[in-house]
């Protein structure tokens, strides 16, 4: 079977005569700048390069693609093996090479799987270092540079291990992801955020506490540094520490024991202790909210993860909105239905600054989903942070602001807006919001929308 179009780049026709077997339709293009006009007009199923085509143009022209919300297949002829030139390729995410114009088996091989394999593997949303069961989406340097650092921190004896990043980034992620290239999942990994827990209550659940420690100490309480064993435990935001736990947690880096509270017992460590921070702590020990020997002990290799506003992973924000729209759950009925978003969405989504990164990314494209009635997410759906709709990198608002924005009011608009244009015929407007029926009812009875009384019927007085 072939692939319907397949669209050959270069001006070699020993490509062409190689490619010609497995497309149903060829089309060529002389030269990789024409690239953008020839796929906006064929859609091709695949593009081929031919071997006169240098990787870094190759690397443009697909990230270019891909910044318009584009992403066609790729196979590069090389006339020989070159392991740099190789990782140039591989980086941006293209793994089909065939090297020779008469290897037609390999050329085969690659069509076969790319027209009976998935149309949209989810390989292709992660750097191929990354653990599967760890979801830290990208492809863009930043994140290629995170995950060595991730592979290179865990396969040492490093311990402990610092996170660094803002609110949003994924240190979680992050710190799983060292935990099962460490341990490979055959471990505990226990996580506590330090933010959410008062002083007494985190010093207990780090240590743990034996009977009569405390007024409520009814019985002996194993802590998580002794429920972690020889695996892993993350401290989420280690700067809201206090300072009496920041020396007690100290302690425990240097003599890898520790005594439940209110116990006399030493107790061995043999956990990894990972532990993250939102906040520059080396700021933190300057203005005294941190002690500065715990500062040094943490950082012996930081593992930093990058803000989206970087220019380094601004790659991977249309990425990151597509693996959201393809895998959010936030409303079942349109599960598979919306495909992407518009150029005029994506074009938006790469203006904005992302002080909220990651999440608030993921917030908005879900936002997006519950509003959207077409197949592709729309600059009118994606409504962005109103307190950062001043931003220079955000667009100018459409109309009078944000400031009255709800879900429930959009929604109910939304509903509203399917019934006219239905004519009110439910059938037709379930189908225009890609709801069910029985979801439609209620939502019209949860908003009391009903429809108004044909005025225009009746006769009027002259």
């Amino acid at each position: 079977m072939a692939v319907d179009k397949i669209l050959v780049v270069g001006k070699h026709p020993e490509a062409q005569q190689l490619v010609r077997p497995f497309a149903a339709e060829l089309y060529a293009a002389d030269e990789i700048g024409a690239i953008p006009q020839v796929v906006s007009t064929i859609e091709p199923d695949v593009i081929v390069y031919d071997a006169a085509i240098p990787s870094e143009a190759i690397a443009e022209s697909t990230r270019q693609l891909q910044r318009d919300n584009i992403h066609i297949p790729a196979v590069i002829i090389r006339e020989q093996e070159d392991k740099e030139d190789e990782h140039t390729l591989r980086q941006i995410g293209i793994l089909n090479i065939v090297f020779g114009y008469a290897d037609t088996r390999r050329m085969g091989v690659i069509m076969d799987r790319l027209l009976n394999g998935p149309a949209d593997s989810d390989d292709r949303f992660f750097v191929e270092d990354c653990p599967p069961a760890v979801s830290i989406v990208g492809k863009s340097e930043a994140i290629q540079r995170t995950i060595r650092m991730i592979r290179l921190v865990a396969q040492s004896a490093c311990n402990p291990i610092l996170i660094v990043g803002e609110t949003g980034t994924g240190k979680e992620l992050a710190a799983q992801a060292v935990h099962l290239m460490r341990y490979g999942g055959d471990r505990q990994f226990v996580a506590v955020n330090c933010a959410a827990l008062t002083a007494t209550l985190l010093e207990s659940e780090l240590f743990g506490h034996v009977k009569g420690a405390f007024t409520g100490a009814e019985r002996d309480k194993t802590g998580l540094l002794e429920l972690a064993g020889e695996g892993t435990i993350f401290l989420d935001e280690i700067s809201e520490m206090q300072p009496e736990l920041q020396a007690k947690l100290l302690r425990v880096l240097q003599e890898k024991t520790f005594r439940k509270v209110g116990g006399s017992e030493e107790i061995e460590c043999k956990a990894t202790i990972v532990v993250s921070s939102n906040r520059n702590l080396l700021n933190e020990v300057e203005q005294g909210k941190f002690r500065r020997d715990l500062y040094y002990r943490l950082s012996i290799c930081p593992i930093a993860l990058a803000p989206l506003r970087c220019e380094s992973r601004r790659d991977d924000i249309l990425l990151l909105a597509e693996f959201f729209i393809r895998n959010s759950d936030i409303c079942p009925e349109k599960k598979g239905r919306i495909k992407g978003l518009t150029k005029l969405a994506a074009e938006m989504l790469l203006r904005h600054h992302w002080p909220g990164n990651v999440r608030e990314l993921r917030n908005v494209i879900e936002r997006a989903i519950l509003l959207e009635a077409s197949d592709r997410i729309g600059t009118s759906t994606l409504i962005l942070n109103p307190e950062q709709s001043n931003s220079p990198q955000t667009p100018e608002p459409r109309t009078g602001g944000l400031k009255d924005f709800s879900l429930e009011k959009a929604e109910k608009e939304l509903v509203k807006k399917a019934m006219e244009e239905a004519g009110w015929q439910k059938t037709r407007a379930a189908s225009l919001l890609g709801i069910t029926r029985a979801t439609l009812y209620a939502k019209l009875k949860q908003y009391n929308i009903q429809e108004p009384a044909q005025e225009h019927n009746v006769a009027q007085p002259v």
